[in-house]
């Protein structure tokens, strides 16, 4: 059977020194979050409450009295 080898300094430094596709990692996160987010404004968007709260919202800031 093959033995793990020990985790030294050296080696660690060599192992995690390497960010190659980091950014990429995060972007996917990031894009992932925003997708979610945007789902979640949908579903609350779709709510007749909500939708008659911000129509009334927007008619009394256009109203002129």
């Amino acid at each position: 059977m093959d033995t793990i080898p020990t985790l030294t300094t050296r080696r660690a430094a060599s192992l995690f020194a390497d960010e190659s596709g980091a950014a990429t990692a995060e972007y996917a996160i990031t894009t992932m979050a925003a997708v979610a987010f945007a789902g979640l404004l949908v579903v609350i968007m779709r709510s007749d409450e909500v939708r008659g709260i911000l129509t009334d919202l927007v008619r009394r800031a256009l109203t002129v009295s």
